[in-house]
C-alpha cells in the first residue's frame, strides 16, 4: 500500500508490507495439508508395500452343472482362498479346489491343493502410447461403462490333486486363469474368471491326465 512519509521537509513515497491476517494464514496451511494428503501425484510416487500373509481378501467361487438326461448327473465345483502374500498389482494367493461328478454310473470326488501367483489391473502394463494407450482402449472395448471400476487380472496355478477314490498318492495340478473383478461395496467385489487345469488322476483304477475348464462366479471380501 503506498503512503508518502516526510523527512526533513521532503515528501518521500514508500512502500509497507503488512502481514497475512489470520484467516488467511489458516487458510493457507490448510491448503498445502490437502495437497500433501490428497495430490495423486504423491500417492503414486509412494513405493509399493510388501505384505506377508495379510489373509484378506477372501475369496469363494463356485461353477454348478446339473443335467436330468442324456446323461443324468451333476457336476460341482467349489473354490476358495486367502491372499499369502502382496506387493503392488502382485499377490500369491493359497486356494482349495473341491470337484465332483455324480452320475447314474460312477461318482468322483476330487480335492486339490494350489498356489495362485496372479497379476492384477494387467491392461496398465499397455499404457502407451501416451497419445492413444493401448491398455485404456481395451478397458474400454471390454468393459464399457464399468472400465473405471473394473481390475482386470492374469495368474497361474500349481498344487497337488487327490481323487476321492482309488489314488494313493498326490498328483500333480498346474494351469492358468483369466478373469475380472468389479467393486460392488466397500471392500466386496464380484469376480468373474476362466480357468484351466491340467493335474494327474485315478478313475476306475486306470491314471491319468485331466483338463478342466471352469467359468466361476464368486466374491472377494
Amino acid at each position: 500500500m503506498g503512503r508518502l512519509i516526510l523527512t526533513d521537509g521532503y515528501a518521500m513515497p514508500a512502500h509497507i508490507r503488512r502481514a497475512p491476517s489470520a484467516g488467511l494464514r489458516l487458510h493457507l496451511f490448510l491448503w498445502v495439508i490437502a495437497l500433501t494428503l490428497f495430490d495423486p501425484l504423491s500417492a503414486s510416487a509412494q513405493e509399493a508395500l510388501l505384505e506377508i500373509l495379510p489373509i484378506r481378501p477372501f475369496n469363494f467361487d463356485v461353477a454348478l452343472r446339473q443335467q436330468t438326461f442324456a446323461p443324468n448327473d451333476r457336476e460341482v465345483t467349489l473354490q476358495a482362498g486367502i491372499t499369502a502374500l502382496r506387493y503392488g498389482d502382485g499377490e500369491i494367493r493359497a486356494g482349495y479346489q473341491y470337484f465332483s461328478v455324480h452320475t447314474d454310473d460312477f461318482k468322483t470326488d476330487q480335492h486339490a491343493l494350489f498356489l495362485n501367483p496372479r497379476w492384477n489391473n494387467v491392461l496398465d502394463l499397455f499404457n502407451f502410447p501416451a497419445s492413444m494407450p493401448i491398455g485404456r482402449m481395451l478397458k474400454h472395448l471390454f468393459f464399457g461403462p464399468l472400465e473405471d471400476r473394473a481390475v482386470p487380472y492374469v495368474g497361474a496355478l500349481l498344487g497337488t490333486v487327490i481323487s476321492g477314490q482309488g489314488r494313493t498318492s498326490p498328483g500333480l495340478l498346474y494351469g492358468g486363469q483369466t478373469g475380472v473383478r468389479f467393486p460392488v461395496a466397500r471392500g466386496i467385489s464380484l469376480d468373474l474368471s476362466l480357468q484351466f487345469t491340467q493335474y494327474d488322476v485315478n478313475f476306475r483304477g486306470e491314471s491319468g491326465q485331466s483338463q478342466q475348464w471352469l467359468f466361476l462366479t464368486g466374491f472377494r471380501y
